[in-house]
């Protein structure tokens, strides 16, 4: 008797899933093993700064340190080089324009200059030379004109005279002829003349606008030349104050060294130096406030230095309606630089957490206050008080402000009394 035959069942399936349980639940456990397992170490909560995460306005601003500095700077350049002769002036001293401040010698400018002058003399005299034989040649034109104009004349009348004689049978065909040549001749020649005449004229104008031209390029050389001998003895360009002057007579400068500079002793601005990481936020135009005895001064950016040296870059801020009185060259002044619009955030106090993490992470407070837990974060804008959190934290946590240099590679810390 025929029987039906059951098809058997692979387990493979069953073995797929139960597998897959398996490996989940290990992989889960070496997750909660590892968390638990993370480096972690006792702290004194005494030692730490506990922060609380709040709702708050953020002003956008930046406390900068800045230093007074004249307004109005000229620098004092060489522009010749050579032998300090005389210091007719000292470093310090309030100076006029024009004031004379330290005369130089210079042996091989001397003598350059001298040699330039000799050249430029002589072309110079070449030069004269040249216009006066055009205006001798212009002269002898002339001169043959009347020549030829007399002559024709003389032969014009000649001629009429012979023509008359000639009628009578006085003169000879040949004898007349001859001056009736003699007389086209001279015509003819005075046609030429005039052509030549004119000719040299239009090139004795040009030659003679050339010969000018070129007549004050050389003068003006010369006195380049003489100016630079006038360079030897340096003065004022401005009225001010002469500061960073020290040279001593007998000192060799070389051709522009810099030998000082005049300030304005009654303008000033603030320069200040400010952190690489505004580097970014930072424009032309911005507004500050420093306060000097107990009242604010508004200032504004002018300039930005973008080189930056040791993590700092500087900027000149211009005081927009007044300046401080009393302030002085060199001092020190603590002002405000606003970055932009106060807004409501979530905040928390700015600390040197910061330069230790970068605003990457932080270390959030458990709520029985017993540990803290490293938490990725993602900050914003900080200034000298609070720090904006973006995301990662959330209102009422508590998290570490302190820094973090002794337990920076920790991922749980425990927190004890």
């Amino acid at each position: 008797m025929d029987r039906k035959i059951e098809k058997k069942s692979k387990p493979w399936g069953k073995i797929g899933v139960a597998s897959l349980v398996v490996i989940s639940i290990a992989f889960i456990g070496k997750l909660y093993s590892a968390q638990s397992s993370g480096k972690s170490l006792a702290v004194d909560d005494s030692r730490i700064t506990i922060s609380q995460v709040a709702s708050g306005t953020f002003e956008d601003f930046i406390p900068v340190r800045s230093r007074v500095t004249p307004l109005k700077t000229v620098y004092l350049d060489a522009i010749e080089g050579g032998r300090v002769e005389k210091v007719l002036i000292e470093d310090g001293t309030i100076v006029k324009q024009g004031q004379p401040i330290v005369k130089l010698s210079n042996t091989q400018l001397q003598l350059d200059v001298m040699r330039n002058e000799a050249a430029v003399t002589e072309q110079l005299n070449n030069m004269r030379s040249i216009e006066l034989s055009l205006e001798q040649n212009k002269l002898s034109h002339k001169r043959n004109l009347i020549e030829i104009d007399y002559q024709i004349k003389r032969l014009t009348r000649q001629v009429e005279r012979e023509r008359k004689i000639f009628k009578q049978g006085s003169i000879s065909d040949n004898a007349l002829r001859e001056n009736e040549d003699l007389l086209e001749y001279y015509i003819n020649r005075r046609v030429i003349t005039l052509e030549s005449q004119k000719t040299d004229a239009r090139m004795q104008e040009q030659q003679l606008a050339f010969l000018q031209e070129t007549g004050k390029r050389l003068e003006q050389s010369l006195e380049f030349a003489r100016n630079n001998m006038d360079n030897l003895n340096m003065k004022a360009p401005v009225d001010g104050k002469l500061s960073g002057f020290d040279i001593e007579v007998g000192q060799s400068i070389s051709r522009g060294e810099r030998l000082g500079q005049i300030d304005d002793p009654s303008s000033f601005k603030l320069q200040a130096g400010i952190d690489e990481f505004y580097l970014g936020r930072i424009d032309l135009g911005q507004q500050a406030v420093v306060n000097h005895k107990g009242k604010d001064y508004q200032l504004t950016i002018v300039k930005i230095y973008p080189h930056v040296n040791n993590g700092q870059f500087e900027v000149d801020l211009n005081f927009v309606d007044s300046q401080p009185t009393g302030i002085r060259r060199g001092q020190t002044l603590q002002s405000k630089l606003t970055l932009g619009d106060s807004s409501q955030v979530m905040l928390i106090p700015n600390g040197a957490f910061y330069q230790d993490t970068g605003g990457n992470w932080i270390f959030v407070v458990s709520d029985d206050g017993e540990t803290a837990i490293k938490r990725n974060v993602r900050l914003g804008r900080r200034n000298n008080r609070f720090i904006e959190v973006l995301d990662g934290l959330e209102d009422g946590e508590k998290v570490i402000t302190s820094p973090y240099s002794s337990f920076i590679d920790m991922s749980r810390l425990k927190l004890k009394s």
